[in-house]
């Protein structure tokens, strides 16, 4: 059972979707049985009114004395992993789930997963995975193109059988999460890839595992500039650990 938790969340220009992302973690947070829980944002340099919009939020929240809000933010945009490396670095609880703003998959989804009898394992990394069997997805023809693309890719290139390295929703023992991401070089999108690769290094078993999953408006998806990006820092990765 997890009843201590830091919630990551990296967030980046998402000023259509963030007041109804903040009401969906408020309500998360008031119905949590945590004995504590975190909250942590990580603004990437948003140009919009982002920053503002969770600064308010924080700021008008009365919170538990259990339950801990923080906002952080970079001086300019750079990238998902490091902004998820940051945001690890405050983390105290003695779990930490990372998830995207968009809420994709439901914040307690965790709970499903049976941890406890994982952990007797030593299983201490969760990755969610939109192509578990198990898994319920709801996504466009594209995403579900750039997965088999994705997947196919990082095989070829690292010889990794992961069924989905991209979901943002993750799982850590904190611990951990923190002896991989102070390890970690890729700023942006690859981040998840290397994690795999630092994991494998330390002799660190990650558990893919099935959610719930359905893809949002508004996303920030450039299709082929984030694929060639992505392609260039898994050429980049592939360099310094092959």
């Amino acid at each position: 059972m997890i009843d201590s938790l830091s919630i990551i969340f990296p967030i980046y220009n998402e000023i259509r979707r963030i007041d109804f992302s903040l009401k969906i973690i408020k309500k998360f947070i008031k119905s949590s049985k945590f004995s504590y829980l975190q909250i942590i944002f990580v603004d990437d340099g948003s140009n919009d009114s982002t920053y503002y919009q969770v600064n308010n939020f924080i700021t008008k929240f009365n919170p538990k004395k259990n339950i801990k809000l923080l906002l952080l933010k970079n001086s300019k945009n750079l990238g998902k992993g490091y902004s998820l490396k940051k945001g690890i670095s405050y983390a105290d609880g003695k779990w930490l789930l990372t998830s995207d703003i968009d809420l994709s998959v439901s914040l307690g989804h965790f709970r499903k997963w049976k941890l406890d009898l994982l952990k007797k394992k030593n299983f201490y990394v969760f990755f969610g995975s939109r192509n578990h069997p198990d898994s319920n997805v709801k996504k466009t023809f594209i995403r579900f193109f750039l997965g088999i693309f994705y997947r196919t890719l990082i095989y070829f290139l690292f010889k990794i059988k992961f069924y989905d390295t991209q979901c943002g929703y993750k799982l850590f023992k904190t611990t951990i999460a923190k002896k991989l991401f102070h390890k970690l070089k890729d700023r942006r999108f690859a981040h998840d890839v290397e994690i795999i690769l630092l994991a494998n290094k330390y002799k660190i078993s990650i558990k893919e595992m099935p959610v719930v999953w359905a893809h949002k408006k508004y996303s920030k998806l450039n299709i082929f500039l984030d694929t060639f990006i992505m392609f260039i820092d898994l050429l980049t990765i592939r360099k310094k650990y092959f």
